[in-house]
C-alpha cells in the first residue's frame, strides 16, 4: 500500500479543505477572551486553524461557525471578523510602505516615479484610486518604456486607496503616484499589496 507523504509546511483551509503553503492562507487562533483572532505575523503562540486568504473564504467561515470545531475550544468569531481582516491588511501595507520609505524604496511624486519605472529601478507602481487620469496614463507610458528596456513585462500596478485614505494613513507620507524600488522592503510592499488584493477580490485578482 502507497502511503502519501503530505509536504511538511502545508496547511489546509478549514472552509475549501484545500491545502496550501501558509502565504496564500491566514491564521487564526483562539484568544485569552475566546474570541477568535487572526494571526497575520505568524507569531501568536496556541493551536491555530487556516483559512484561505480571500474575503468571502473568512466571512463563510464566520458564517459556518466553522472556527470553534477546528481550534477545539469554545470561541466566538466576530460577525464583522473579514472587516477586521481587511484592516490588519491595510495597516500591514501602511506599515511596509513607511518602512520602504526610510530605507529608500519608495519614492513618491510623479518625476521620480517616471524615472524609477524607466530606470528598471521599479517593482511596483500604486496611484491613489482617485488619481488624475492624465498622470495615471504618463506613467503607464513610463512603465511601458522600462519594460521595453529592461524587463520582459511591466511592473505591476496596484489602485487600493484613495487620496483621503491614504492621507488618513501616512500623513505626510500620504501619495497620489508612487513606486516601490528593488529591495526588501520594497518587495515587502509589493507582497503586502497583492495578498491585499487578493483578499479583496478573490483568486484571479492582481495587480490592474
Amino acid at each position: 500500500m502507497k502511503v502519501r507523504i503530505e509536504p511538511v509546511n502545508d496547511r489546509m483551509c478549514i472552509v475549501t479543505r484545500e491545502r496550501g503553503q501558509s502565504d496564500g492562507l491566514i491564521r487564526f487562533v483562539a484568544g485569552p477572551d475566546g474570541s477568535v483572532v487572526p494571526d497575520l505575523r505568524l507569531v501568536l503562540p496556541g493551536r491555530g486553524c487556516w483559512v484561505t486568504a480571500e474575503r468571502a473564504a473568512v466571512d463563510l467561515a464566520v458564517k459556518r461557525k466553522l472556527f470553534g470545531r477546528a481550534l477545539k475550544v469554545e470561541v466566538t468569531a466576530d460577525p464583522a471578523l473579514g472587516e477586521v481582516v481587511d484592516r490588519l491588511l491595510c495597516d500591514g501595507l501602511f506599515g511596509m510602505m513607511n518602512l520602504a520609505r526610510k530605507s529608500g524604496q519608495f519614492v513618491t511624486g510623479s518625476g521620480k516615479v517616471d524615472d524609477a519605472l524607466r530606470s528598471g529601478a521599479a517593482v511596483a507602481l500604486m496611484h491613489a484610486t482617485d488619481a488624475a487620469e492624465d498622470g495615471v496614463r504618463k506613467l503607464r507610458q513610463a512603465n511601458t518604456a522600462g519594460a521595453m528596456g529592461v524587463y520582459e513585462a511591466e511592473v505591476p500596478v496596484f489602485r487600493q486607496f484613495s487620496a483621503d485614505e491614504l492621507g488618513l494613513a501616512l500623513g505626510d507620507g500620504a501619495f497620489i503616484h508612487a513606486a516601490a524600488l528593488a529591495g526588501q522592503a520594497g518587495e515587502g510592499v509589493v507582497k503586502r499589496a497583492k495578498m491585499l488584493a487578493r483578499y479583496r477580490n478573490g483568486p484571479q485578482a492582481g495587480p490592474d
